[in-house]
């Protein structure tokens, strides 16, 4: 009876409604983030053979390691003020607005760990691998449940227990700096990023290269001697040069029909190339860090010049 004549008296101010508000979602944003890296980590540790293309600097690796630099710590900022509050003006614990929020909260925590789990489990029933299924699974349950687990206590207990809500914070603070030093180590550093985007224009630049070669193969019967030969104003056609030195590209003909390009790259691909399809068939790009070069050889049957191609005869 006390305690209900206590929250009648508890009017809610704007600062609260953003508080809280602010804390929700930080919140949902951070778990997801967390997630979403904990999944990419798995991913790249446990490969599948049935993705015939992984890299390491997806977007969404870089995407949840930002988001968690930034939003993170706004949000054990956020929990730290409301703590504070409530511990100058008890009654605020019974405020209307935390327990709509907190209770939503533990709402959508748990349903995100029964819609987690659906998925994961129809993944896996398609054929996800073992053990990054399992990986996943206990990933769900232990940052969602977590949550759940802190927050349903917290309402209970009216953040009393100091002691109980820095050890949270400690621990889920050193979750999301070692998950986020994992993802940096798999992901490379900024420079190592940036360095990679650089070899992605050279691959892209020898691949239009590579079309103008077979291009200028199919119209003059023969290949050029140098790749200025290949400019054309009409087309609008310019040789693409080196993205950091611009220097231009090596070109050598090894025979009538056959060619090399080589470039110079700065980080080593791995497995991590994808093959790109181009008019020659599928050239393999992949590289090491260094001069590296690529050959191949027009097919004349299925290449033939433009001169030698029959003209069908109108009747």
């Amino acid at each position: 009876m006390e305690q209900k004549i206590v929250e009648s008296k508890i009017v809610a101010s704007p600062k609260d409604f953003f508080l809280y508000l602010g804390l929700v979602v930080t919140l949902y944003t951070s778990t997801f983030s967390l997630l979403n890296l904990l999944f990419e980590i798995i991913n790249t540790a446990f490969p599948d053979k049935l993705q015939m293309y992984t890299d390491p600097y997806t977007t969404s690796i870089r995407i949840a390691i930002a988001t968690l630099i930034i939003i993170f710590p706004i949000f054990l900022y956020i929990s730290a003020l409301i703590k504070k509050d409530i511990k100058n003006v008890p009654e605020k614990a019974f405020i209307l607005v935390r327990k709509w929020l907190l209770f939503l909260t533990l709402f959508l925590a748990g349903t995100a760990i029964a819609v987690d789990l659906i998925v994961l489990l129809d993944t896996f029933l398609q054929g996800e691998i073992k053990m990054r299924f399992a990986l996943k699974i206990l990933s769900v349950l232990a940052v969602s449940g977590s949550i759940f687990s802190y927050y349903l206590y917290e309402l209970k207990n009216n953040f009393t227990n100091k002691c109980i809500s820095r050890r949270s914070a400690l621990v889920s603070a050193l979750t999301v700096l070692i998950t986020i030093i994992v993802g940096f180590t798999i992901m490379g550093s900024p420079a190592t990023a940036r360095n990679r985007r650089f070899d992605e224009t050279r691959i892209n630049n020898l691949n239009s290269i590579q079309w103008q070669l077979t291009n200028y193969w199919q119209s003059k019967n023969r290949l050029p001697e140098r790749l200025a030969e290949l400019k054309d104003p009409i087309s609008g056609f310019e040789v693409p040069t080196d993205p950091e030195t611009n220097s231009p590209y090596e070109y050598n003909p090894v025979s009538e029909n056959g060619f090399e390009l080589c470039a110079v790259f700065t980080t080593n691909s791995g497995d991590t190339t994808r093959d790109i399809s181009v008019p020659l068939g599928k050239t393999n790009w992949s590289h090491g860090v260094g001069r590296t070069c690529f050959n191949n050889t027009i097919d004349k049957e299925l290449y033939p010049p433009y001169a030698t191609k029959a003209v069908p005869v109108i009747r």
